[in-house]
């Protein structure tokens, strides 16, 4: 079974009430930290749990080391997967509103802990559920807690050291999902400092999607990144981005189009520049 895999609202309507089904929201906003429970509270698809970016899917900051999303510690992780009833062997379903940002980051974190079969990405978001004519619900969701446990996978993850020691090297593709303003060093709404981490290419990861919110085909991603390989290895390949949530996008996308599962550099573009012996490079 592919580790990346699309639901369509349509598929996932008529499957939600699957018994052992495990539907997260993921719903989140960088400028409203409070958005997505607020949203979650005022209607979310039926049998969902709320997962926050920040209380569930990251781990603390602390200043000057980490970035903004740093990786949730695995026990806290395991702890929430199992309080909202999921097992080795549960289908899962993430979604968000609709880009799959925070839904990948998700994804991904699952991945990491092993869980590589069985979870799906609602296609569009919700933006595509309610396109579709789907209903919302406000009854909370009724869970059997589950049993999960896993393995955080450390082939997965690179350090800022890991990364610095392999910048420079031929096999390397170092992919930044930011887009290409932020790239470029030309605007930085979010982080103090502008520019990319030298060697980068940027990806911007909308660009994993069509005009109609949902992601591209299969063929026109490997296209896509068969472009930012050229003829390197897509097993040498980093992804990262502003804090490590984006950067999970592409590595879906990358996933979607048949290549295997790439390393995540998790502190991204907001740790980096906590050092400034780190070098920083701007325009293309």
């Amino acid at each position: 079974m592919p580790i990346a895999q699309l639901i369509s609202p349509q598929a996932l309507d008529l499957k939600k009430e699957t018994p052992g089904l495990v539907i997260l929201d993921c719903r989140f906003a960088l400028e409203d930290p409070d958005y997505g429970q607020r949203s979650y509270a005022e209607g979310h698809i039926a049998g969902s749990s709320f997962a926050d970016l920040e209380r569930d899917l990251s781990g603390a900051v602390v200043k000057g080391v980490t970035g903004r999303h740093p990786l949730p510690e695995p026990e806290k992780l395991i702890e929430r997967l199992q309080a909202w009833g999921i097992n080795a062997d549960s289908e899962v379903v993430l979604y968000d509103d609709g880009p799959g940002a925070y839904a990948a980051r998700a994804w991904w974190l699952l991945a990491w802990l092993g869980k590589r079969d069985g979870v799906f990405i609602l296609d569009g978001g919700l933006k595509a559920w309610h396109a579709a004519g789907l209903p919302l619900s406000l009854d909370p969701p009724s869970i059997n807690r589950g049993t999960f446990t896993g393995t955080p996978d450390a082939s997965l993850v690179l350090s800022a050291k890991q990364l610095q020691q392999r910048l420079g090297q031929p096999a390397l593709t170092l992919l930044d999902a930011r887009a290409m303003p932020r790239f470029k060093g030309e605007v930085e709404p979010i982080d103090p400092i502008a520019g990319h981490i030298p060697g980068a290419q940027c990806a911007a990861f909308t660009e994993n999607l069509g005009s109609d919110g949902r992601f591209l085909p299969a063929d026109q991603l490997k296209q896509r990144f068969a472009a930012k390989l050229g003829d390197r290895s897509p097993t040498e390949l980093v992804a990262y981005c502003g804090s490590g949530v984006t950067a999970c996008h592409n590595l879906f996308a990358l996933c979607l189009a048949g290549y295997p599962l790439g390393a995540l550099y998790a502190g991204s573009w907001s740790e980096w520049i906590n050092d400034p012996a780190r070098g920083v490079a701007t325009g293309k």
